[in-house]
Order: structure tokens, then sequence, then C-alpha cells
């Protein structure tokens, strides 16, 4: 009878064994990412930090940054369909703004009459 509590024993100590690496490699395998993440975080802040290169004939970040095409130009009226101007997806037909008024015609005008031909226009008479 006491042989299989010796057996019973040594299989808890082997699986409470087991335990305690699993949890070690686990922290391990934790610790390592954390490691990992601080030192990426601490490459890219100190690459941030640093002051561009200036080349001649370079872009400048400033004035690229404000440039737009020409037909990127704002309208009256947004649209409100972003895939549209970016030429992702076809737009809604436009609608009608209001009905532009026609130019009324301008009145000619009157041409003073001209004098009949048998009269002289110099004053002479």
């Amino acid at each position: 009878m006491k042989a299989p509590l010796k057996d019973k024993a040594a299989v808890e100590r082997q699986q409470a064994e087991q335990t305690r690496q699993r949890v070690r490699v686990g922290m391990i395998g934790l610790a390592a990412v954390v490691l990992l993440i601080g030192l990426a975080s601490a490459i890219f802040s100190s690459v941030n930090q640093q002051q561009p290169v200036n080349v001649t004939g370079a872009a400048q970040p400033e004035l690229v940054a404000n440039m737009s095409a020409p037909s990127s130009a704002p309208t009256a009226a947004p649209t409100n369909e972003p895939l549209a101007e970016m030429g992702v997806t076809p737009g809604a037909a436009p609608t009608p703004a209001e009905p532009q008024p026609q130019p009324q015609p301008q009145p000619q005008p009157q041409a003073q009459p001209q004098p009949a031909p048998d009269t002289p226009t110099n004053g002479m008479l």
C-alpha cells in the first residue's frame, strides 16, 4: 500500500515542477517582450528628436505640405463624398443649384432719326 502513495507523491511533485517551469518560461517571455517594446520606443523617440538634414535643392516640407492640386480647390458646397472626391467610387449626380437668372436683354439705344435726304444737314438752307 505504501508504494502507490510514493508514486502519487512523485507524480504530484513532477506536475508541480512542470507548472513552475511553465510559469518561469512565461515570465521570461513576458519580460523579453516588455524589454523589446521599451527598446523600440527609445529608438523611435530618439529618431523623432533629431533635426532633419537640410540638403540644397531638396523639397521643403513646409511648402510641400501646403501644396494642393488645382482640381482640389474647395468648392462652394461640400459634397460629403470623400471616396468620390478621391476617385475611388463614382459620385452622385450633382444636384442643380439655384437656377441662374437669365440676363435681361439690354434695350438698344434709340438711334436718332435720320434727316430726310432732301434736307441739307450742314445748316444751310
